[in-house]
C-alpha cells in the first residue's frame, strides 16, 4: 500500500473512532438528559450544545490547523474530547444536568476539529483519487455504527444502579486509541506560502453557484438528518421501545449513513456528483414517508436506514462539489465557512427536535424536515440547469472559432 492510501485509511479509523462516541452519544444522550433535566422538553439540549460547540469551533479549528497543522489540530481536539468523555461520566454519577451538558459541548469541541478529517484524506490524495478518499474516510462511521450503539448498550450498567455512566467511561478508552493512530497518520505540513496567502475574498468563494448547493446539501441535508435522527430515541421511548430496539435501529442508521461510502466515491465518478445528490433527496422523502405511516420497530429501522443512505449522497456529494469551488490558499476559510454554517443547522435542528418531538410529537417532526428537503432539491436543480446553460454557452462559442 503507498503512503497516499496508507494515509487515507489511517484518516478513516480516526474517522472511525471518532464517530463511534458520537454514536454512542446518540444513542443515549438523549435518554440521559431527560432523566438528569428538570425540563423534560430540554432532553436534547446537551446534543444540541454538542453540535453548538462544533459549530464554534469550526471556524478557530481550521485555521489553527493552517498554522500547525493538520495533525496537530486533530490531537488538540482528541484530548477536548477526553476531557468531555470524564466529564460526563461524573456528571451522570453526580446526577448533575449542567455538568453532563458541558461535558457534551467538549465532545462538541473534538467533532469540530474532527470534521476536518475528510479534508486531510482530499489532502493526501490526488486529484484522481479525491472522492474516493473522501468516501473511504467517511466509511470509517461503518465501524461506528457498530461500536457505539452496542458500546452504549454493554456498558449501560458497567456502574451498578447508574445507567450509562459506564457508557462515557468506554469513550476515555476509544479517544486514546484515536491519539495512537493520529501519531501514525503523516500530513503534509502547510507551506510558508499557503499559511501566509489570501486568494480571493470569501464572499467571492461563497457566491458561487457550486459552492451555494454544495452548502445546501452538507449543511440542509445534515439538518433533515440531525432533526429526525436527534427525535428517534424519543420517539421510540414515548412508542414504549425498548432500549435494545432503539440501539438496533441507530446501528442500522449508521450503517446507512457509512457503508455507501465504500461505492459513493465510485457513483459519483460514473454518473456525476449531482445525480448523486438528487438521489439522496428521493431517499430522504423515502425516510419522511416511512415514519408517517407507522410507529412499529421496522418503520423506524426502515425509516432511519433510508435517511443515513440519504445524508450519505448528499454529504459526500456536497463535500466533494466543494472542493471545486477554492484554490490551496483559499481552502482554510472556504472549508471553515462551509462547516460552520453546516453545524448552525444542526445545532438548530437538534435543539427543535426535543421540543417538537415533546410538544407537538412524532408526525411533526417528519412534516417539519420536508421544506427543508424541497430546498435541496430545488437548489441542485437549479445548478444542473446553469451547467447546462454554461456548457451551450461553451459549444457555441467553441463552434464560432
Amino acid at each position: 500500500m503507498n503512503a497516499m492510501k496508507r494515509n487515507v485509511w489511517l484518516l478513516s479509523g480516526c474517522q472511525a473512532l471518532m464517530n463511534s462516541g458520537n454514536s454512542l452519544l446518540i444513542a443515549t444522550s438523549a435518554l440521559v438528559g431527560y432523566r438528569l433535566a428538570a425540563d423534560k422538553s430540554l432532553a436534547t439540549l446537551p446534543l444540541a450544545l454538542q453540535f453548538l460547540t462544533s459549530m464554534l469551533t469550526t471556524i478557530p479549528a481550521s485555521f489553527l490547523m493552517k498554522a500547525i497543522g493538520r495533525r496537530a489540530g486533530f490531537v488538540v481536539g482528541t484530548l477536548l474530547g477526553l476531557a468531555g468523555a470524564a466529564l460526563a461520566a461524573w456528571g451522570i454519577v453526580a446526577g448533575n444536568f449542567i455538568y453532563f451538558c458541558v461535558a457534551a459541548a467538549f465532545i462538541g469541541a473534538l467533532n469540530g476539529f474532527g470534521t476536518y478529517y475528510r479534508f486531510a484524506a482530499a489532502d493526501v490524495a490526488d486529484a484522481d483519487y479525491r472522492s474516493r478518499a473522501i468516501s473511504y474516510v467517511m466509511a470509517g462511521g461503518v465501524v461506528a455504527a457498530f461500536i457505539g450503539p452496542n458500546l452504549a448498550h454493554w456498558t449501560s450498567d458497567w456502574l451498578s444502579g447508574i445507567e450509562f455512566a459506564g457508557s462515557y467511561l468506554s469513550l476515555l478508552g476509544i479517544y486514546g486509541l484515536s491519539l495512537v493512530v493520529l501519531l501514525c497518520v503523516r500530513i503534509p505540513p502547510p507551506t510558508a506560502a499557503h499559511a501566509h496567502a489570501h486568494g480571493r475574498p470569501l464572499s467571492v468563494i461563497a457566491r458561487q453557484p457550486a459552492f451555494i448547493v454544495a452548502l445546501a446539501g452538507g449543511a440542509l441535508g445534515f439538518g433533515v438528518m440531525a432533526l429526525v435522527m436527534t427525535a428517534t430515541p424519543l420517539a421510540m421511548h414515548q412508542h414504549a421501545h425498548v432500549f435494545a430496539d432503539t440501539a438496533f435501529v441507530i446501528e442500522w442508521h449508521l450503517l446507512g449513513m457509512f457503508a455507501p461510502s465504500f461505492f459513493t466515491g465510485h457513483l459519483i465518478r460514473r454518473f456525476g456528483v449531482l445525480n448523486v445528490m438528487l438521489a439522496g433527496v428521493v431517499l430522504n422523502i423515502g425516510c419522511v414517508a416511512v415514519n408517517l405511516a407507522g410507529t412499529e420497530v421496522a418503520h423506524f429501522w426502515a425509516a432511519l436506514t433510508l435517511l443515513g443512505v440519504g445524508w450519505n449522497f448528499l454529504f459526500i456529494g456536497g463535500t466533494t462539489l466543494l472542493t471545486e469551488t477554492y484554490t490551496e490558499s483559499e481552502k482554510a476559510k472556504a472549508q471553515a465557512l462551509n462547516d460552520f454554517l453546516v453545524f448552525t443547522v444542526i445545532t438548530a435542528a437538534s435543539l427543535s427536535a426535543g421540543a417538537l418531538q415533546y410538544h407537538l410529537g412524532w408526525r411533526a417532526v417528519n412534516l417539519g424536515v420536508v421544506p427543508l428537503i424541497i430546498v435541496i432539491l430545488a437548489a441542485i436543480l437549479w445548478l444542473k440547469q446553469v451547467r447546462r446553460v454554461q456548457a451551450r454557452a461553451l459549444a457555441g462559442t467553441v463552434g464560432v472559432d
